[in-house]
């Protein structure tokens, strides 16, 4: 994935996205104007920032891809697996920014949808025949309940967007040598899809490194996804890059958020 600039801001690119006429990408840090700690692109709203910083932030987000903020959708994520599907035009999306969702999917123009993070996975879809975008918010307790796999079959029963014909990107996250878990957690992940032997590493006793990552990458296989048309970014670790990425765990809740972003142009 490339790092790569448009306008004021800096972001990573999915190698596929200029294949096609969409904007996607998963931003940085910087380019905006929030002060410490937030310092500067803070994206979300649901932070102790003050609101003018964010919304300024979100203005300059939207400008450097020739929209406005009133064609940006946000939700209210909670770390669930209830979808946001949005299939007709000219729809007030204003009022979503209280709905209580995870993942939205589009085949709407000129309407963005983002996913806020700071260490969780941001996922994007895309499907070129049927024209169809989607943005999901993956942390351990979306990825235990299979959060991709309904963002996956949604796509197919609404849009009839076949798995094996999607483009997909795992956007940075917090990586496994900096993720330690427990038991609650290990057991969260019973019916994940995922063998907990293959996206965890037994640090000490009870204590685990979760590879989410992995566990993204793996639920998009076996979910039918092509595995060379899932483009990722696992060098990007938000805990350990603190130039690029806010980090949640690492600067102890009070940091912004990075936003994962698809448009059809």
């Amino acid at each position: 994935m490339q790092l790569t600039r448009q306008a004021k801001i800096s972001y990573l690119k999915p190698a596929w996205a200029d294949q096609f006429t969409l904007w996607a990408g998963f931003s940085t840090r910087n380019g905006g104007v929030s002060r410490p700690p937030f310092n500067s692109l803070n994206l979300g709203l649901n932070t102790d920032d003050a609101a003018y910083n964010v919304e300024g932030n979100r203005s300059t987000l939207c400008r450097a891809f020739n929209i406005t903020p009133q064609n940006l959708v946000t939700v209210q994520q909670t770390h669930g697996t209830d979808i946001l599907v949005i299939d007709e035009p000219n729809i007030d999306i204003s009022h979503f920014l209280s709905l209580e969702c995870d993942a939205i999917i589009t085949n709407q123009a000129q309407i963005m949808v983002g996913i806020l993070v700071a260490d969780c996975y941001p996922v994007l879809f895309w499907h070129p025949g049927a024209r169809v975008i989607a943005a999901a918010h993956v942390g351990w307790r979306g990825a235990a309940a299979g959060i991709i796999g309904k963002v996956v079959k949604a796509l197919t029963d609404f849009f009839e967007a076949l798995p094996q014909e999607l483009y997909c990107a795992v956007g940075p996250g917090i990586s496994a040598h900096h993720y330690e878990v427990d038991r609650t957690v290990k057991e969260a992940f019973g019916q994940s899809g995922c063998r907990w032997e293959e996206i965890a590493h037994e640090k000490t006793f009870g204590h685990w490194q979760l590879d989410l990552h992995k566990c993204c990458r793996l639920q998009l296989e076996r979910e039918g996804v092509t595995p060379g048309r899932i483009t990722d970014c696992e060098e990007f670790c938000t805990f350990g890059n603190r130039e690029l990425f806010f980090s949640y765990r690492r600067d102890n809740g009070q940091t912004g958020r990075q936003m994962g972003f698809i448009m059809i142009k």
